[in-house]
């Protein structure tokens, strides 16, 4: 007998700015309103609430010390945002495009890895103030764990080819629960029931959103001989998937993530 569980996703995974701006009470005062691209390099202990907000200005500290946080990608914003507004729709296309592409080539893994590891990307833009000063740049960070996240963990000197060959299960993705849905996503070195296995792609770029019924009703079906396979074709087996809307669809994604219920 299968028994599938569906978990949708109502926010990027690996993008951050889905809530509003706040102070960060760890603040440097010369990076707060600036308008001049950061540190590409640069490690910070940023926290899940730090990478909800569209800016951020967090000391930096020496990656050799405690970090949760490393810049992998700064530039530019190309002309067509010179005039636009602070929260225009495209920009998070650019940076769910941009961002992404740059974690895939830095930890040295493919989108369907990336999208099963406990690590993730956060992107910032300019403070307000900076932005109406005429400053138009991205930050992409990756971080130790989601926004979802109680914690983050650690990273070590740099996160450069973390993913290459086969990643330990520490920078794994699992989950501890009855679920999947509405539980912490979890390192898979700790106490877990069921681990991210597989993605499977639900559409081609210039497709256009099909509809969350169809999209759901594929991504539970290639699910299920996915995990099956993962699984060396168990009689009895349970799977859970992680399907997304068509706000992540126009922003880029065309996979959604398999489950395999693993009790270990």
């Amino acid at each position: 007998m299968l028994r599938a569980i569906a978990l949708t996703a109502s926010c990027l995974l690996l993008a951050a700015g889905c809530g509003d701006g706040g102070a960060d009470p760890d603040a440097d005062p010369d990076q707060v309103d600036s308008v001049e691209q950061p540190e590409l390099g640069a490690c910070r202990q940023l926290t899940p609430d730090d990478v909800g907000r569209p800016d951020n200005a967090s000391r930096t500290v020496e990656c050799t010390e405690r970090h949760t946080a490393e810049t992998y990608a700064v530039g530019e914003l190309p002309s067509q945002f010179e005039d636009a507004s602070y929260d225009d729709a495209e920009l998070a296309r650019f940076a769910y495009r941009t961002c992404s592409q740059e974690f895939e080539d830095f930890l040295g893994a493919d989108e369907s890895l990336v999208m099963r590891t406990v690590l993730s990307w956060a992107w910032f833009r300019p403070s307000e103030k900076a932005w109406e000063k005429g400053a138009r740049w991205y930050r992409c960070d990756v971080v130790g764990g989601a926004e979802q996240s109680r914690d983050f963990v650690l990273l070590p000197r740099t996160a450069k080819g973390l993913l290459l060959g086969s990643p330990p299960d520490k920078w794994m993705v699992c989950v501890k629960g009855p679920s999947v849905s509405g539980n912490v996503k979890i390192p898979c070195n700790l106490r877990h029931t069921w681990r991210a296995v597989t993605t499977i792609k639900v559409g081609l770029e210039g497709d256009s959103y099909p509809g969350d019924r169809m999209v759901e009703v594929k991504t539970r079906e290639f699910c299920s001989d996915s995990v099956g396979a993962w699984m060396n074709y168990p009689v009895d087996y349970d799977f859970a998937y992680t399907w997304f809307h068509e706000a992540e669809w126009a922003a880029g994604n065309r996979r959604s993530v398999c489950w395999a219920k693993t009790n270990q």
